[in-house]
Order: C-alpha cells, then structure tokens, then sequence
C-alpha cells in the first residue's frame, strides 16, 4: 500500500487552540489528519509491542518552541518515511494496533459519530445486499456480514473483497480502489465525492482459483454475475459468435458453461481503466490499458485509427516508480500550482537480452495501476511458494490507548475472540476491536514500494520499487 503525508494543514481544537494537522493519504486517498503527538504516542504504543525488534526510521524528536516553515517540513517528512515503514513492515508483531490507530484516527478525521446504520453493497448485476451495520465498522466485517447474507461458505469468502466503483456521466464504472482493513466503507464512501457504490467483486488474479469457488453455488454465480457484467462493459472481448453463444447460455441459465467458455476469453479477470497516454511505441501514444494474467497490457490506436496489442509481463519488469507532476500557472498576482497533478507509471521492461527500456503512462489512475501491479506479484510468488490462499487470522490479546487530538485518551482492546469487526465505545471510554485482516505468509513486495507524495513541486519522482518476480531471460524466450 501507498502511504503518504503529502502537506500539512493549520487546525483549530475546540479550545480554540491551533496546532498543525498532518494528512495522511493511503493509496492516492485522504484517509486522516492527525497530529504531531498522536503518531508519537502510535510509535510509544508500537515500542511498547514490538521492544527493539523495530526497525523503522527515527521518529522526529519533540521541539518545545513553534517550528520554523523548514523545521516543519523536516517532520512532515521525516513523519512520512516513518508511516510509510510500519505501513508496509512485514515483521510488525501487531499490525492489528496500526490498523485500529488508522480506523479510530479516520473516525477522528471525519467526525463522524458511532451510530448504526445500514450498508448497500451491489453485486456487479445491480443486485443489492443491505446489511446493518456500525458506522465505523471496518472493510472485512462488511464484506463477511454480506458473504453471509447471499449464503457464501467461510472458506470461500476472503477470495472476494470490497471496491468503490464510481458510475461515470455515460454509464461507464470506474474502480476506484480496494476498500482495506482499516477503513470503515461507511465513512469512506460517504466522504469521497461522486456517485460512489460499494460493489462485491473477485479480489484475485489467477483464473486457476475458479476452479476451486465454482464447485460452490454461491461462489460460482458470483464469477457469473462478474463475467457477465464484464463482457457487457466490453472489458472481456468477444466476437459474435461468442457472443450469441453466451447468449444462448445465459437464457438456460448455464452458469458453468457460461463460464467454461468464457474463463479462455481475452481479457477474462482483467481490470479495465480509463483511455490514457504512454511513450510507447511512440511519444503521446493513445492506449486502453488493463491489468491481469501476470501482465499489463496496452491497446494501442496507431495512425489510420488501428488497435494494436502489446503485453508486458510483470515477470520482465525489473522495477517501476510512480512521478507527480505539477504545473505551475504564473499570473500577475500569484504563483498558484495545478490543482490535480500529472501522474506517471513508469517501468523498465526487458525488451530482448540486455536490452531494458523504461516505458511510461501517463492516467489519473497509475496509483491504482502500480497497486494492481503489486498485488499480481504478490499472488505469483505466493503460488511459488506453495502457501494457501490468504486466510483471516485472529486478533492478539492486549490493548493501547488511542490519544485524540485534544489530548484525551481511550483505550482499544484487541481481542481475539470476537467474531465480529467492530469498534464500539463505552461509557468508559474503552473501544473493542475484533477479527483482523488476512494476510499473506510471504514477505510482501509492499514493504518496499514507495510512496505517490503530491509535492509542491514542478516533479516529484518516487524511489524505485525494485520487483522481486523479475525472470532475466534470453532471446529465445521473447
């Protein structure tokens, strides 16, 4: 995952007391504002969990007088490298602690009081699953609470997850990202403009796990609803005659036939995103990209309005970056930035032997492309490794105390025995954390991506985010 502390705001508490906010972003996304001494009580908390076992980059130490506009910076930067590395640690003893800090702080951010409420989550056909819910309750509650609603099998429900999908002006759907962990769906929803819904989609890119879900009722007319939703958008391409196939298919309701044929259709599984511009094959290029199958593939129009296939195996990608960019508008008055900066995916591709060229997209989704990207590798080298696919694990025992803006302080207890994934304050001011997110048993590719940061800058280019499923290879395999 992305994480950023891109700028800093001048807050007011409501003592009337200002102090300096500092926004944190995950995956291109504002998630929270938080202050200076609540992420360091965070990393006290973590101390105070992991010992010395942490090796994370030095917290920024405490100043008694106001900062100057350099010494700010310098925290916010420093307080950057440090949310990125327990971000994306894979040896963080209990990220359940990092996870409730994020969810309690995104509550904080919003102000948005604990209340029930219901939740509408659509299946890709339009079909609504509404469930009741608290207001912070987080992403894998949600997602088990409607598993369970359709009668979806325990085992089978981590296979899916929850998307925020935006409906544009034409009827086109747009993803706009993965709901995680440590967001409620509730808040984040409500708090990002647009005509937003909360969809249920498959959360793997191996077609090979189908086989697996489509022994199950549920679980397969779920793949249907998908794939039939899919080919409908034209993000899985077929010809006519496979389409009248199809047709036929979905009028006997024949699921598994349905997706017997389609599973070897050209793009099945793939993510979709909006027409953007690459430097390949020339300068300024037009292209439909999609990501899946190992692979990021470009439809590319050439002169004489032609589409052109090309696919890049992340196998032969040795490393990518994401670079923002912000145009500065001169006028007489002020010096004032682009509100919504360029971004670029690059990655240097093994073009033949010895031969490496950095290809780059240019779309307002290459966040959401470098994610894809890394969740594909991962699953690769999870099936390398043989491990089984990924499996909720419990919350640990133990609390911490949650310091609020205002100093206060409430106590979040991690315990291992709910079943459900819920904070709910008491009278006391304790708060109750259930079951935590799956994870993966491999040390992931996240604990080495950078992050996007939205600098006031003309260029900010990001570390590069070196891959580990990256197969050098000879002439004869191209």
């Amino acid at each position: 995952m992305h994480f950023s502390i891109p700028d800093t705001q001048e807050c007011t508490d409501h003592n009337g007391s200002n102090y300096t906010g500092f926004n944190i972003h995950i995956n291109g996304e504002y998630h929270c504002t938080v202050r200076y001494k609540q992420l360091f009580n965070l990393h006290e908390q973590l101390k105070k969990f992991n010992g010395n076992e942490l090796n994370f980059p030095p917290f920024p130490p405490k100043k008694y007088l106001p900062l100057t506009p350099n010494q700010l910076e310098d925290r916010r930067s420093l307080l950057e490298k440090y949310i990125q590395a327990v971000g994306q640690s894979t040896s963080l003893i209990n990220i359940d602690l990092f996870y409730a800090f994020l969810l309690t702080a995104q509550q904080e951010s919003t102000g948005e009081r604990v209340k029930d409420v219901t939740i509408d989550v659509f299946l890709m056909n339009g079909y609504k699953i509404t469930i009741s819910a608290s207001s912070n309750e987080r992403s894998y509650s949600v997602l088990e609470k409607a598993c369970s609603q359709i009668n979806l099998p325990n085992p089978y429900v981590y296979y899916f997850s929850l998307f925020l999908i935006m409906r544009e002006e034409n009827g086109d759907l747009t993803i706009i990202r993965k709901l995680q962990d440590f967001e409620s769906p509730y808040i984040s929803q409500k708090n990002i403009p647009g005509n937003l819904k909360i969809m249920l989609r498959k959360s793997y890119w191996d077609p090979e796990y189908d086989l697996e879900l489509m022994h199950d009722r549920v679980a397969l007319n779920l793949l249907y609803v998908q794939t039939v939703s899919d080919i409908e958008k034209r993000w899985i391409l077929c010809g006519r005659n496979i389409r009248e196939q199809l047709a036929i298919l979905q009028a006997r309701g024949a699921k598994k036939e349905y997706l017997d044929v389609a599973r070897n259709l050209r793009y099945y599984g793939y993510v979709q995103f909006k027409e953007c511009i690459c430097d390949f094959p020339t300068p300024d290029s037009k292209v439909l990209v999609s990501a899946g199958e190992r692979e990021l593939n470009l439809r590319i129009e050439v002169p004489g309005g032609e589409i052109k296939d090309r696919s890049f195996k992340v196998t032969r990608m040795r490393c990518w970056r994401i670079t923002t960019h912000n145009d500065i508008i001169e006028t007489d008055i002020q010096t004032v930035l682009q509100k919504d900066p360029q971004l670029d995916l690059s990655f240097e591709y093994l073009i033949s032997k010895d031969n490496l060229q950095w290809i780059t997209i240019t779309s307002e989704q290459a966040i959401l492309m470098a994610v894809c990207l890394q969740s594909i590798v991962d699953e690769l080298l999870l099936k390398k490794t043989g491990a089984k696919f990924k499996q909720p694990s419990d919350f640990r025992n133990g609390s911490f105390s949650y310091m609020k803006r205002d100093g206060s302080s409430q106590v979040i207890n991690l315990s291992q025995s709910s079943s459900e994934d819920t904070i709910s304050s008491s009278p006391n001011g304790t708060m109750r954390l259930g079951r935590n997110e799956p994870t993966m048993s491999m040390k992931k590719l996240s604990e080495k991506l950078s992050n996007l940061t939205n600098r006031n800058s003309n260029n900010t280019r990001q570390p590069l985010v070196e891959n580990d499923a990256f197969e050098g290879i000879g002439d004869d395999d191209l």
